[in-house]
């Protein structure tokens, strides 16, 4: 929102505002496997906070989301009308009141919906958790955030090299199938979510 509302073209700000979209965008295009080496010397290594606990981990893949995070809402504050930014300043709205009342509402749809795809994402992720030395088995669940933990695609790959027949046909199909299950809950309820919110418009 400050890059695109309180921002000007030209000046100090103008060229630390393009140097920001640049970092951003290449960020973006980052493998994941780098944000996993940035895990592992900045929150692991760095702040002590462990190898392989769920923190570690929670703000290593935070960090790997932002940029689609960031990116994805910046369009959405685009593709809202300047002709209702110039009709809420025309009686007399200041800039955050127009910010919050009128392009706050119309962007929340885009904002939504690239949140959660973005969060899909990071579901999936598995390369930045190998990197932060998350365990690839875990058979009882973590009891807080400083415990060894495994996501569902390392447990699935780690199941599917498991000699017995149970695991291999029966345990990793139910993990793939709850993982995709995941996934599409997650679109759905951004399509849900963007779609109610269009019609409260």
């Amino acid at each position: 929102m400050f890059l695109e509302e309180y921002t000007s073209s030209s000046g100090l700000t103008g060229s630390i505002a393009r140097i920001l979209q640049i970092n951003i965008a290449n960020l973006a295009a980052v493998p994941s496997v780098v944000y996993g080496l940035l895990g592992l010397g900045l929150f692991a290594n760095g702040l002590g906070l462990g190898l392989g606990t769920a923190v570690t981990a929670a703000l290593t893949l935070a960090l790997l989301i932002l940029p689609i995070t960031v990116i994805s809402s910046q369009e959405a504050v685009r593709s809202v009308p300047d002709e209702l930014r110039q009709g809420s300043y025309a009686m007399g709205a200041t800039r955050w009141q127009t910010t919050k009342n009128v392009v706050l509402p119309e962007a929340m749809p885009g904002i939504l919906t690239g949140t959660i795809l973005a969060l899909g994402r990071a579901i999936g992720e598995t390369a930045p958790l190998i990197m932060i030395g998350a365990a690839t088995t875990v058979f009882n669940a973590p009891n807080s955030v400083w415990s060894a933990f495994s996501a569902m695609p390392m447990q699935i790959y780690a199941w599917a090299g498991f000699p017995q027949s149970e695991f291999r046909y029966g345990v990793v199909a139910a993990g793939v199938v709850t993982l995709l299950i995941v996934l599409i809950s997650m679109n759905g309820a951004a399509i849900i979510i963007r779609n109610r919110l269009e019609r409260s418009r």
